[in-house]
């Protein structure tokens, strides 16, 4: 991991640990939804949120799963404060009906964490006919953070706390350094390449959260931070599509260039 060893002026490595970061810090107090906090860095950032005491809702396709965690995390903490609500990214109903329920849960809301995702999935469009992982990382969580923006600048206005999304995208955005978005050809099957959809999906978390920042802070004065990052390369269920040969050339330069979870 030497690769990663070196510190910025933060005093941390891109392989400092979630845990690392934020020591001493109370989150007492504070709210955080999490997409695809059933596995991978989702769960991770879950329980470590848990850990420091933020009220953690676990956004997840797969109750089943999102439970497991849910017992595991509060197994290690027991104070943990965790709700596990359902949630289909690529389902436009399903994200209409989880905001409506939080709404309805009068709780506030202080951080939004979109990091599900799918990554090279073969061809498919989702229920509401859009190409499966452009509706996934990218369309479902534009909605979801649009439908949760007036919770969140009342919660920050009320408590004087700055809100915070953060949107996981991926270095995999320069896949589409020639076409950009092919907007007129996201359903077109017989042009389809999975990971320049992949690409396209993560380069447009980037413009969102781009613009989003810009007309919350110049237009509205909101108090409420955006950003989006690459969290490193990390073996997660987001590799489930790949072939045998893939992934096996992915667990060879794991050994030199990826980060543990917990480093995501």
């Amino acid at each position: 991991m030497w690769l990663f060893g070196r510190k910025g002026p933060s005093g941390f490595s891109s392989s400092s640990t979630a845990e690392e970061v934020t020591q001493g810090i109370d989150g007492t107090g504070l709210t955080a939804i999490v997409t695809g906090a059933s596995s991978g860095i989702g769960a991770e950032t879950a329980r470590v949120l848990a850990l420091r005491g933020v009220h953690v809702v676990m956004a997840v396709r797969n109750i089943s799963n999102g439970n497991a965690v849910k017992e595991a995390i509060v197994k290690e903490i027991p104070l943990a404060k965790i709700d596990v609500m359902e949630l289909d990214l690529s389902s436009m109903a399903s994200v209409r009906k989880f905001a409506s329920k939080f709404d309805a849960s009068n709780i506030p809301l202080n951080i939004l964490i979109n990091n599900a995702g799918v990554m090279a999935t073969p061809f498919s469009l989702s229920q509401d006919g859009w190409e499966l992982q452009f509706a996934t990382n990218h369309i479902g969580h534009f909605l979801l953070t649009n439908l949760l923006l007036e919770k969140m600048k009342s919660t920050s206005g009320s408590s004087g706390i700055e809100g915070r999304i953060v949107i996981l995208s991926s270095e995999g955005h320069k896949l589409t350094y020639w076409d950009g978005i092919r907007f007129n050809k996201i359903n077109n099957q017989e042009e389809y390449q999975s990971y320049l959809a992949y690409g396209q999906s993560k380069l447009a978390n980037i413009l969102h959260a781009n613009e989003l920042a810009r007309r919350l802070k110049q237009e509205e004065g909101a108090n409420i931070t955006v950003n989006s990052l690459h969290p490193g390369v990390i073996m997660t269920n987001l590799f489930c599509y790949q072939n045998y040969f893939v992934n096996a050339a992915f667990g060879t330069i794991a050994r030199f260039a990826t980060k543990t979870v917990p480093q995501g």
